[in-house]
């Protein structure tokens, strides 16, 4: 007996060493990343994580390094465009799943099949329809070519939710209809607040999906005035002759602050709903 309650010592103490090595080893490039945002350039290329000397100039420089602009006016272009979006997103996301998964209607499952096919296609394949289609509704250097398309939900989001309302009793719906609830009333008071672990996935998902891009933003907007973070970023190779790495690297850290925490304030909810998503009832 003995033998065998060290045995599983032996074996729980192995495993948490194992998953904490694994752990040190996927998180050493966010610890190099942050140990290189408080070097100077020449400090770079020493094989060092940290240095002697930690440069907290690189942050404050860096945050005003931009003609006319601070990282301010554009942390304030991305909150404002993200939140539109996310916000946006989840709503048209929710509607749809709700139509698909509780509603009959026409050609049901021929419309599904064809949303479906649309998570499998690249955006490369319609980038310039979208471009010109833009452009003739004179939406360039706008936010509206990232504003309308959210409107109308995600293929992703949408199937993801399909999924998750499937998996509510449909007794539920019987049960709000002998109280005199309509589908708006089912959606709004039954389905939506069973439905929030799913919400949120989409809400982080959109938002960090949202957050990240630079693609888009690059192919829509001209102006700096507009620009959002990403692009802020990339401002600093495309503007200064010898590259301050420092600064870059530092405001890059920076800019993932607001992902970390809409991740680590949403993640019970998050874990839940990935893990529930597709369930059946």
């Amino acid at each position: 007996m003995t033998r065998r309650v060290a045995d599983k010592r032996f074996q729980a103490v192995f495993r948490h060493v194992f998953l904490l090595g694994f752990s040190f080893i996927m998180f050493y490039p966010v610890l190099w990343w942050i140990g290189a945002s408080l070097k100077t350039v020449p400090e770079l290329s020493l094989p060092t994580l940290f240095p002697e000397k930690p440069m907290w100039s690189n942050f404050t420089d860096g945050w005003n390094a931009l003609p006319k602009y601070t990282f301010t006016y554009f942390y304030l272009n991305s909150a404002k465009l993200n939140m539109t979006t996310t916000v946006l997103t989840v709503i048209s996301s929710s509607l749809v799943a709700f139509g698909f998964a509780r509603l009959q209607f026409p050609l049901k499952k021929l419309w599904f099949s064809l949303l479906l096919m649309t998570i499998m296609l690249p955006g490369q394949v319609v980038l310039i329809p979208q471009y010109s289609m833009f452009h003739q509704f004179d939406w360039i250097n706008t936010y509206w070519p990232f504003i309308v398309p959210s409107a109308t939900g995600g293929a992703f989001f949408i199937f993801l939710l399909v999924q998750f309302i499937r998996g509510l009793p449909r007794e539920l719906d019987e049960s709000a209809k002998l109280d005199g609830c309509n589908w708006w009333g089912i959606y709004w008071r039954i389905v939506m607040p069973l439905t929030r672990p799913a919400l949120v996935t989409v809400l982080i998902f959109s938002f960090l999906w949202s957050w990240d891009d630079y693609f888009g933003p690059l192919i829509y907007l001209n102006s700096i005035d507009k620009y959002t973070v990403p692009l802020a970023l990339g401002m600093f190779i495309d503007t200064q002759s010898a590259t301050a790495w420092g600064q870059l690297l530092a405001m890059s850290l920076v800019s993932i602050l607001p992902q970390v925490f809409v991740f680590f304030l949403a993640q019970r909810h998050f874990l839940e709903g990935i893990a529930t998503t597709g369930l059946k009832g």
